[in-house]
């Protein structure tokens, strides 16, 4: 692999970080995309189509929620893709490969997150005074930070190849890894905890404790909690239209009265 390949790789990992993150979520840290473009910078387009799709089959569930980190997706994608096509691995052993990639990736992220509450602390200050400038500067370094850490995966794990990588992963000594996976652990409570700090009021409360009785005491999946949800907004969307006339009926009605009382 050349360097000017390894570089277009980690600029494929910067850009791929930054989906959701700047550009919008345009799907572009998916594996169905990130396996097909890495497979176009090392000449194998086929190539990159099949392990894009066998990793996405893999990495579908694997979706960050609230401030969880998951495993990555982008670096594991694009390392593992070429892998694949630079040592002619086959599609099971790529994609067994992407998995310690992932979470190597997903170590980064972690390091990257901590490493951006002093931007959060910037842009609080700069909030204060007022200083718009600051603030988007702030949140300009945060980005750069994710793309800059996931160029750098990318682009040194593309040039030094899969044996450094998988040992470097052994290296890791288990109490740091540990450590981390634990702080990993705590970020989804402390993600839906911070949902729940601004949803939960005396109006939600209720439809808060049907999702907990539906799945923790009746066992229904997934899916079955969206259907009931959806069913519950439907319902909710249908009464609350239907009742909007009759209440700007009420309103024009007591402001004709406000207006002939204020004439007599």
């Amino acid at each position: 692999m050349s360097v000017i390949q390894a570089v277009l790789l980690g600029l494929l990992g910067g850009l791929g970080i930054w989906d959701s993150r700047v550009m919008g979520l345009w799907m572009f840290e998916r594996p169905l995309l990130l396996g097909p473009l890495a497979g176009l910078i090392l000449g194998d387009l086929q190539t990159g189509i099949i392990l894009g799709a066998s990793l996405e089959l893999v990495m579908m569930g694997v979706v960050g929620i609230g401030s969880a980190t998951p495993p990555d997706t982008v670096s594991g994608s694009i390392l593992a893709t070429a892998f694949a096509i630079t040592s002619n691995l086959d599609v099971s052993a790529a994609v067994a490969l992407a998995l310690p990639i992932a979470t190597l990736g997903q170590l980064v992220g972690i390091l990257v997150r901590t490493g951006n509450a002093f931007f959060v602390s910037k842009a609080d200050k700069a909030a204060e005074r007022g200083d718009y400038s600051g603030i988007d500067r702030a949140l300009w370094g945060g980005a750069a930070l994710f793309f800059v850490s996931y160029f750098l995966l990318v682009f040194t794990g593309a040039l030094l190849g899969s044996a450094v990588i998988g040992q470097f992963v052994d290296m890791i000594p288990e109490s740091v890894s540990n450590g981390l996976s634990v702080a990993s652990g705590m970020l989804p409570a402390l993600g839906i905890a911070i949902l729940m700090q601004l949803l939960f009021n005396k109006k939600n409360v209720a439809f808060f404790f049907v999702g907990w009785v539906l799945t923790a005491l009746i066992g229904v999946d997934t899916v079955g909690a969206a259907v009931v949800g959806t069913t519950i907004a439907y319902i909710i969307f249908q009464y609350a239209k239907d009742g909007k006339p009759a209440a700007a009926v009420s309103a024009e009605q007591g402001e004709l009265s406000d207006d002939l009382g204020g004439e007599l």
